[in-house]
């Protein structure tokens, strides 16, 4: 099957002057290039470093094939019985099934019945505390033609445990003593609240709150290939072609040589780019509407794992297995700011500043070489006739690649064949391992993200949440907002 391809043409002096890279740049850091490869190579193969860091999804691609037919049937046997499913998640558990609903379904997939094929409607809440949104949807569906699925490690972030707890209370008043049969709980294996509430309720019912697990060293915005997968059954994805794009796209991100690793290649220009050359800012803009989802869903993958406070700290015990903590004294504040756009519509808004405003940006475009539908123009003697959407599509990339490359702005371009289950998987996998390679170029740790919990933590204070740290409460305590009504206007 035809392979993604990377075109890093427009990354390089040669089509954009002294704001592109150089051969001698990427020779100068090969000593880093070749450290980072070899640790993560050694991190990779080490099982208990591996998943206490939190890199086991590097193994999803290579998942069982056992539990991924139990999941596939267990998908299709949910769309037999149901008209409705609503996923309650937020981060990758949200970002993630948006991406692939939008990525592999047909457009206005829950409007018309005959796109759906005999699937349920999938409605995504959870990821928002806006209450126009879920009141409107539960006040318009059936409940007993509704179905629930529950995604959440600990079960204690507050909007989709806020969610839950709503649905919930909706299916208890008008499904009856048996609503928890419509309720499908991911989550910790092991601990947690939501954990808790499934053994609670599998003791009086072993129908009720069924479950699987997130498996253990898996990040949430890494997690596609884990929580995504009933998500991806439910809706009548084939899982394994998914995995198949995947593993072979992991296979690829194997080799140390830049020049046959594409994830390699994105993340050194990328680092090199906003090292020395101020770039600072990544602008993703895939030419097709099908994977605007996907660029959202990237900008959680880049942001959280490489924007950070601190340098990375490695230990390493007398058995070899790594700890990694934060320097506190060495501060960064790094990493590039993704902004999610979708071509061709944000030409009309973003393009001017990406053209015209401070040359501080890289695009990455991604590219359809074969759309599933096509629409033509008729022919009028109108310079469109006779033309097809997708040929207009492509030429509207290439116009926008060439207007950056003229302005001596660099991007580049990520070329999917078709937008299929085998490819989109493919596609998801090459970013991670591209940002995964980029943290360890920047030496942060891309698997944490202690700059989330401040928000939380101040909820939970405000909301009088027990077990705060002692530190934590005094810290907001001490800090509080300032309101004064002279700069209100």
């Amino acid at each position: 099957m035809e392979s993604l391809r990377f075109d890093f043409n427009n990354m390089f002096s040669f089509s954009v002057g002294d704001n592109g890279v150089k051969d001698e740049d990427i020779a100068q850091i090969s000593g880093d290039i070749q450290k980072a490869h070899s640790h993560m190579e050694k991190v990779f193969t080490q099982g208990s470093s591996r998943i206490r860091l939190g890199l086991e999804w590097a193994n999803l691609p290579y998942q069982d094939d056992k539990l991924i037919n139990s999941i596939q049937k267990l998908g299709d046997e949910i769309a037999k019985k149901y008209d409705n499913v609503i996923f309650l998640g937020i981060g990758g558990s949200y970002l993630g099934l948006k991406a692939a609903q939008d990525a592999l379904m047909p457009a206005y997939f829950n409007e018309f019945a005959p796109l759906r094929n005999k699937r349920p409607r999938i409605y995504f809440e959870g990821n928002n505390l806006d209450p126009d949104t879920l009141s409107v949807l539960l006040k318009n569906l059936n409940p007993k033609k509704t179905f629930t699925v529950v995604i959440s490690k600990s079960g204690e972030t507050i909007e989709t445990k806020a969610a839950f707890m709503v649905v919930e209370n909706w299916l208890k008043k008008n499904v009856g003593k048996n609503y928890g049969r419509a309720v499908f709980v991911i989550t910790d294996p092991e601990g947690g609240s939501l954990r808790k509430r499934v053994l609670q309720a599998q003791e009086k019912d072993n129908l009720s709150l069924r479950s699987l697990f997130l498996l253990k060293g898996v990040g949430g915005r890494y997690s596609e290939f884990n929580m995504g997968l009933l998500h991806l059954a439910i809706i009548g994805v084939t899982i394994k072609e998914v995995l198949s794009g995947a593993k072979d796209m992991a296979e690829k991100c194997k080799k140390e040589d830049l020049y046959q690793n594409p994830a390699y290649m994105y993340a050194v220009l990328h680092y090199l780019l906003y090292r020395f050359k101020s770039k600072d800012i990544s602008v993703i803009m895939p030419f097709s509407q099908g994977l605007k989802s996907s660029a959202d869903w990237y900008v959680q993958l880049l942001a959280e794992s490489l924007g950070k406070k601190y340098s990375r700290k490695i230990e390493v015990s007398n058995d070899g297995i790594e700890n990694w903590l934060q320097d506190k004294a060495k501060v960064l504040n790094t990493g590039r700011t993704p902004i999610s756009t979708c071509g061709t519509s944000d030409l009309h808004s973003v393009q001017q500043n990406n053209i015209e405003g401070k040359n501080n940006k890289v695009v990455t475009f991604i590219k359809v070489d074969s759309f599933k539908r096509e629409v033509k123009v008729l022919a009028n003697g109108d310079i469109l006739s006779g033309k097809s959407y997708s040929e207009l599509m492509k030429l509207a990339q290439e116009a926008t690649e060439w207007a950056l490359a003229r302005e001596g702005r660099p991007s580049c371009t990520v070329i999917v064949p078709e937008v299929s289950a085998y490819h989109w998987g493919a596609l998801l996998f090459f970013f991670e391992m591209a940002t995964a390679f980029e943290g360890e170029l920047l030496n942060v740790n891309a698997f944490d993200q202690p700059g989330v919990e401040s928000y939380k933590n101040y909820m939970y204070y405000k909301l009088g949440k027990p077990g705060i740290p002692q530190a934590t409460a005094e810290g907001i305590k001490n800090k509080p907002l300032i309101k004064d009504s002279k700069y209100i206007l």
